[in-house]
């Protein structure tokens, strides 16, 4: 065996997301062969990608197939998240990809979702941070069991000191929450909130991040034009619930993120509260599944619009529980929930891992 016939066996290995071959696109690092032992590295997209294990036996089998049917092939994995940041880097400089969670209306559960996708995505190895930007309704402290602690003022060699993130279950947490008794109304005009949310942006220091996700507020207002003017945002996963008065607002969510002053791609949408499973029944009776909304409305939204459609999440009384009590559900062992979470974390990565790599947003949606 040599590296040269190895690298061409592996050649037909593609990325099946990016459409390219594992070696065209600089993915293979440190072959070495000894005898019949062949190893190396797979620099992958982003730490959470769902495709390691089927790129991994593609590769032992094509090295099988191709060069050497006695190799022993040992298959390691690092990542490299990309990026499609070309701005100067003054706001957020060390933050990879910024996600915002935004729902055309309240009551959807977006907190939720921008939740336990932080969660999900930071379980899967990547570095994640979480911006509780609903300024009138923050749901961080409760969710996460951190109500009354208090963020604290370090010096990290900027021109003043920063605010440090608390840090929960692998997470950086910033919220307004943690700033302001929650028994005391948050009762401010416009440019306030957009004050609060450019100092979530500029006086937190955020270190290196994989992932930023933000929560928005619901609807279309001040503060998501303050962000996504302040803020180079890599895309929205639109939040929505079967029902159609849910999926009227979220068109205007769509519409919003359409119009030219945003410039924002849409990640893609999740239908949230899809169906409701009684307690007990996920594992045994996996297909008992009561549609109280709808049913697949956020699915046809997505086809209608043409964007990627990135999971349904089911209404569950853990995902509740977990919330109130602050451990969401992915630190459960709620399993059905979970891997529905695990399953829309998954789409998330790919779709951004796509947009990052100019791959155009009807051929996402194809795929995702």
């Amino acid at each position: 065996m040599t590296k040269e016939k190895v690298l061409e066996a592996l050649g037909n290995v593609q990325e099946p997301d990016l459409g390219k071959d594992l070696v065209t696109l600089n993915m293979i690092q440190d072959l070495t062969i000894e005898g019949n032992n062949v190893s190396f590295t797979i620099v992958l997209t982003t730490p959470a990608c769902p495709m390691k294990e089927m790129m991994q036996n593609a590769c032992i089998n094509a090295i099988k197939l191709l060069v050497n049917k006695e190799a022993v092939v040992n298959v390691s994995f690092t990542s490299n998240t990309t990026t499609k940041r070309t701005d100067p880097g003054t706001v957020l400089p060390k933050v990879k990809n910024i996600i915002a969670v935004v729902s055309g209306k309240g009551g959807v559960g977006k907190s939720t979702v921008a939740a336990n996708l932080a969660l999900a995505l930071a379980q899967g190895g990547a570095k994640v941070g979480l911006m509780d930007a609903d300024i009138y309704g923050p749901s961080v402290p409760i969710m996460f069991g951190v109500r009354g602690e208090r963020p604290l003022m370090i010096d990290v060699g900027a021109e003043k000191p920063m605010i440090a993130p608390l840090e929960r279950f692998g997470l950086k947490l910033i919220s307004i929450g943690l700033l302001v008794d929650e028994k005391n109304a948050v009762v401010w005009r416009g440019p306030m909130a957009s004050s609060a949310i450019r100092q979530f942006v500029t006086d937190v220091y955020w270190d290196e991040l994989d992932y930023l996700v933000v929560d928005m507020p619901p609807g279309t207002g001040d503060i998501h034009l303050t962000l996504m003017q302040t803020v180079p945002v890599t895309g929205a996963v639109i939040v929505t619930t079967p029902q159609d008065v849910a999926l009227a607002d979220a068109k205007k969510g769509i519409a919003m993120f359409g119009q030219a002053q945003m410039n924002v791609p849409i990640i893609g949408l999740v239908e949230n509260m899809s169906y409701f499973i009684p307690p007990g029944a996920g594992t045994e009776l996996p297909d008992n599944k009561y549609f109280i909304f709808g049913k697949d409305g956020g699915k046809r939204l997505a086809d209608e619009y043409d964007i990627p459609f990135l999971g349904q999440i089911p209404l569950v009384q853990s995902i509740r529980e977990g919330g109130d009590q602050g451990t969401p559900v992915m630190i459960s062992d709620d399993i059905v929930s979970k891997k529905a979470f695990e399953g829309f974390a998954s789409q998330v990565v790919r779709s951004i891992a796509m947009r990052n790599a100019n791959i155009s947003a009807e051929k996402i949606a194809e795929t995702v």
